[in-house]
């Protein structure tokens, strides 16, 4: 039985050997994938949310840890101190940070990432293209659209997505070329608050030790040193987290690679997965 790929060429040679009474350019090298300015995303002022049950409670949950921490630094640990600097400095801080967390975790998650036109595949919409002979389309089998070179689809969103990196439950959306600034910014700030708030609860534990621990805190001392312990239990493991991410996000920056797909997809020279190829006949 034939793949996908090979009926695929199959039509398309028939059909260009019945216009025109010519085969199909057999230079391997001569197949050159579309560039992605050729294939316009879809429109950019349209509002993008991805509607998956699981995404969504990450996003909420996202959310709640941070206004979590927010509460805990604000009410535990810098409206009861008595040094007044201190608690509008830290404040500062941190209540900026944490702005800027949420505002770029919004923007990351309600942005398109880089979607392609969803059904653009058909035989008008290619000839319209004007494409050169010998020239590559690759058309996903699973939306029906025509895939720029470094796109990915994406199963959660259904669409094929411009240098996806990959798809983020915490921020409800795919990772990928328009989009990967805001999700960058968002593990910066994220890793930047749960270090700040780290440094703050080491500081709050040794204050409170020598001094006495009901007069360092608005709650009760039992209250306070588990309030306290489970900030530092989500601070440092986010701090991990993010930093990691960050980590690699910037690496790929760097080095123009969206490396998880990327180095799935370092198959043999001629092995195409999950992909119809449609050949320009050489006129």
């Amino acid at each position: 039985m034939k793949s996908p790929v090979h009926r695929c060429r199959d039509v398309e040679r028939a059909r260009a050997e019945a216009r025109t009474g010519l085969g199909y350019l057999q230079a391997p090298e001569q197949r050159i994938p579309i560039s992605k300015d050729i294939i316009t995303s879809s429109s950019a002022s349209a509002m993008w949310f991805i509607r998956d049950a699981c995404g969504i409670a990450c996003g909420v949950i996202t959310w709640l840890l941070v206004l979590y921490a927010e509460f805990v630094v604000v009410f535990v640990m810098l409206l009861p101190s008595k040094n007044l600097t201190y608690s509008v400095l830290n404040g500062l801080v941190f209540n900026g940070l944490a702005f800027l967390a949420l505002a770029s975790h919004f923007r990351a998650m309600c942005t398109d990432p880089g979607a392609v036109p969803k059904g653009n595949a058909t035989k008008e919409y290619i000839e319209s293209l004007q494409l050169k002979p010998g020239q590559v389309v690759y058309k996903c089998p699973k939306c029906c659209s025509i895939k720029p070179d470094r796109a990915h689809h994406c199963s959660v969103c259904k669409r094929c997505i411009r240098k996806m990196d990959h798809h983020c439950p915490w921020v409800n959306n795919c990772v990928g070329e328009s989009n990967q600034k805001y999700f960058v910014l968002f593990t910066m700030y994220i890793a930047l608050i749960s270090l700040h708030s780290l440094a703050m609860v080491v500081f709050h534990f040794l204050y409170c030790f020598e001094d006495d621990w009901t007069k360092c805190s608005s709650f009760s001392p039992p209250a306070t040193v588990i309030l306290l312990i489970l900030l530092c239990f989500e601070a440092l493991l986010f701090l991990i987290f993010t930093s990691v991410m960050f980590g690699t996000q910037v690496h790929s920056i760097c080095t123009d690679e969206t490396r998880p797909l990327e180095a799935l997809e370092q198959v043999p020279h001629g092995d195409i997965i999950e992909e119809d190829v449609i050949e320009i006949p050489l006129n």
